[in-house]
């Protein structure tokens, strides 16, 4: 803990949560322009991720009580902060794909069931209601990594500027907050815990439960899609789609696993904190809500 102590004192930035304005006007299904399964893509991204942040919110304010480190305090309350942020923004999608006929209940019942069933705190208590906590906290720490990696993604890649601009706002906005607080989960399961084992296995747990995720609801998403040029062809658009750099590659999963399995690894290694900050000073949204 003297080493979680020193390095949070060293650092000045604070991680709040910041009023966003997202604008629906004429945003279209197809919002990434004559690419169906890459808007799919960036869809799964608006669907799914909220409610993993949801749970990943229940479990830090379950551990805030065992944590007396004040700037790891400050930074988990500042995280619940943005997560509860981001689920209200992305709701937005939602009523967005719903009103276009898209059938996205499905999606929700299946990631409700594992927020709330298989990942819920089970009603255990004492010493076992902490190690259960431990555990969801490696594999969320596990889950953010990705998250961080693919938000970096965003704030780098300008093969997808073409899309319609408030939706690249508001992914370049979660994906500069995953950068932003990429540290939080994995040193608040440093600090109750921090077993290597653990991590190992929640890393890999964790990669595999996204990656099956992923497959499902892509899969159920380019199925419904109710536009006349929907993907005809839809694991070839993929591939063809992750060559222009229009989405990450799939063997994602499987290419970040090594770096985030090293011994000394640490999220701060990854991710440009710089270049996220800047975005959010100048994202339109931010911007938007400041001048309302």
């Amino acid at each position: 803990m003297g080493a979680t102590s020193s390095r949070y004192a060293d650092q000045a930035y604070a991680i709040t949560a910041r009023n966003v304005k997202f604008d629906w006007e004429g945003v279209p299904l197809h919002y990434l322009p004559g690419e169906p399964v890459a808007t799919q893509f960036f869809n799964f991204m608006h669907l799914v991720l909220p409610e993993g942040e949801r749970a990943m919110a229940a479990a830090l304010a379950e551990a805030l009580p065992h944590i007396h480190d004040d700037r790891l305090r400050e930074e988990v309350q500042g995280f619940v902060g943005q997560e509860s942020m981001h689920a209200s923004s992305h709701e937005g999608v939602r009523e967005h794909l719903e009103r276009n006929g898209v059938p996205v209940q499905p999606v929700i019942d299946r990631m409700h069931y594992l927020v709330d069933h298989v990942m819920a705190d089970r009603g255990l208590t004492g010493r076992a209601r902490k190690e259960w906590l431990k555990e969801r906290l490696a594999l969320y720490a596990a889950m953010e990594h990705f998250t961080a990696v693919i938000g970096q993604w965003f704030l780098d890649n300008d093969k997808i500027d073409d899309m319609h601009p408030m939706m690249l706002d508001l992914i370049r906005w979660h994906g500069a907050e995953e950068v932003e607080h990429r540290n939080v989960v994995f040193d608040a399961f440093q600090y109750l815990d921090g077993s290597y084992g653990r991590r190992v296995r929640t890393g890999l747990l964790g990669a595999a439960t996204l990656a099956v995720l992923f497959a499902i609801t892509m899969r159920h998403l380019v199925r419904t899609d109710p536009e006349p040029g929907k993907s005809k062809h839809p694991v070839l658009d993929f591939i063809a789609a992750t060559r222009r750099g229009k989405i990450p590659s799939f063997t994602i999963f499987l290419s970040e696993m090594p770096q985030y399995l090293r011994p000394n690894f640490h999220p701060s290694q990854m991710g440009s904190l710089d270049k996220a900050i800047r975005y959010l000073a100048l994202s339109p949204a931010a911007r938007a809500a400041e001048a309302s």
